[in-house]
């Protein structure tokens, strides 16, 4: 039997899989694509879009309280209903499911409903014992939640893939992790009324962020009632009548209804058939692939968190496209990754785009730090108590804005705008040339007129108080 044939097939219809599968095929290539789960892929799916529902959901808590603080009268206290807020995420991810496979479809990618793993350099196989060839294969499967505690009990956890459809809301609730997963969850169900502990090994949370913004987000969840467990990690979980009890290094126990492992990710390569072939892999699974996207074998090519280098939606989704637009429209693009803006959705928020003071000490020596501190105009009449910090680090030699950290409201919407800024090698001169938007937060980015200091050394402790706290507003 003749074995269908395509120009390019692709495995996986997450983000950057789909925009390779229809942008390839708008330029007249015969392009399949295969997916055991849902078309959306994390983001869509478990990540990124329910993540940021449930972050939305969990702010209302203090927009409920400062509105008082402006005239509003709330007749009864508001009640938060765990399902109704599941359920209204799924509507909205079907609907976005929906939305992808239409994409596709009127694309004319042909969509397949099933785990493809690879037999050939230019065949893939499925469980019905089906086979396909195609001159191209794209692997973009993501990453999936890798445990990495092996103590007793740790079936007993949970990952992040579980968390948004929980049966109940869990008023208490254990975090293992640190990053920016374990931070957003931590930080939402806080919120949601969620009685919250985040163990983990560093001293701070966020390894990689500027020390200043993880210094100071540290102090924010704190004062939301996020019991930080430093230094501190479970070495045993058992079941209970009550819950889950996890024995933690420190000596201590504390008891959860949930206990959530967000302990990283690795490139879900496990399976695909990827080794027989001989398609090179880093040691975490990451497949391993040149500017073009090509793995060491030269008809597999890989994009997204696969290839565990920027493991943003983004950053997937330009390398799809540039891969297409390379070998299906005889385009040579490139994948600049430099100045790649990232957001924790943690309240208060993080934005950040270029270096951290660290690096850009590192890399060039000498360098200026702006910042400031101040409280936002929609605390001064609620009385509450928060800040918002932003930093600029400037290349003494050259004035070139080499990295923009923000910790507040609308955090990653400024970081965004910053990127452009920055990827066009603004200089300290023409942010100060720029004239400010009055009352805003952002406005903070163009009046920094002073720098704090000189940063010399790249190895700095995380400072979380420097900048006086005044309103925003007020007389300058």
């Amino acid at each position: 039997m003749t074995k269908p044939r395509y120009d390019l097939f692709v495995i996986g219809a997450g983000s950057g899989g789909v925009r390779a599968a229809r942008i390839a095929a708008s330029h007249g290539a015969r392009v399949a694509i295969a997916e055991a789960s849902r078309i959306g892929g994390t983001c869509v799916i478990r990540g990124c879009v329910p993540k940021k529902l449930y972050v939305l959901a969990s702010r209302f808590k203090d927009a409920f309280e400062d509105a008082q603080g402006f005239g509003w009268s709330l007749a009864a206290a508001p009640r938060f209903d765990w399902k109704a807020l599941v359920d209204a995420k799924n509507r909205e991810i079907t609907r976005l499911e929906g939305l992808y496979r239409q994409g596709l479809e009127k694309s004319g990618v042909e969509i397949v409903a099933a785990r493809a793993v690879l037999v050939g350099p230019q065949e893939v196989a499925f469980a019905d014992g089906r086979h396909v060839q195609a001159s191209h294969i794209l692997i973009a499967v993501g990453g999936a939640p890798a445990p990495i505690l092996e103590i007793p009990g740790v079936e007993l956890a949970i990952s992040s893939n579980e968390i948004f459809d929980l049966e109940e809301f869990p008023r208490r609730l254990l975090v293992v992790g640190s990053g920016y997963i374990a931070v957003e969850f931590a930080s939402l169900f806080a919120r949601l009324g969620a009685q919250t502990t985040m163990a983990f090994r560093a001293e701070t949370p966020l390894r990689g962020f500027d020390d200043d913004l993880r210094g100071r987000l540290a102090a924010a969840l704190a004062a939301s009632g996020v019991t930080l467990a430093a230094r501190t990690l479970p070495t045993r979980l058992r079941r209970t009548a009550s819950g889950i009890a996890a024995s933690l290094s420190s000596g201590e126990e504390i008891e959860a209804d949930v206990a959530l492992f967000a302990t990283g990710r690795r490139p879900a390569t496990r399976g695909l058939g990827l080794e027989p072939l001989g398609v090179a892999l880093r040691q975490n699974g990451a497949i391993v692939v040149d500017a073009a996207q090509r793995s060491s074998v030269p008809s597999i090519y890989a994009v997204g968190d696969v290839t565990d280098r920027i493991n943003l939606t983004p950053v997937a989704i330009r390398e799809g496209h540039a891969f297409a637009d390379r070998v299906f429209g005889g385009r040579d693009v490139a994948v600049d990754y430099e100045f790649t803006p990232s957001a924790v959705f943690s309240t208060p928020e993080l934005g950040t785009v270029g270096l951290s003071e660290a690096e850009a000490v590192e890399k060039y020596g000498a360098v200026a730090v702006f910042e400031t501190a101040f409280r936002p105009m929609q605390a001064t009449l609620s009385g509450r108590a928060e800040q918002v910090y932003m930093k600029l680090l400037v290349d003494e030699a050259t004035d070139q804005v080499l990295g923009a950290h923000i910790l507040g409201r609308e955090a990653a919407e400024m970081a965004q705008v910053a990127a452009i800024a920055l990827k066009m090698r603004a200089t300290k001169a023409d942010f100060d040339a720029t004239m400010a938007l009055h009352p805003t937060l952002a406005e903070e980015l163009v009046t920094m007129r002073t720098p704090a200091r000189t940063a010399h050394s790249a190895v700095r402790a995380a400072e979380s108080a420097s900048a006086p706290v005044r309103s925003l507003g007020a007389a300058r």
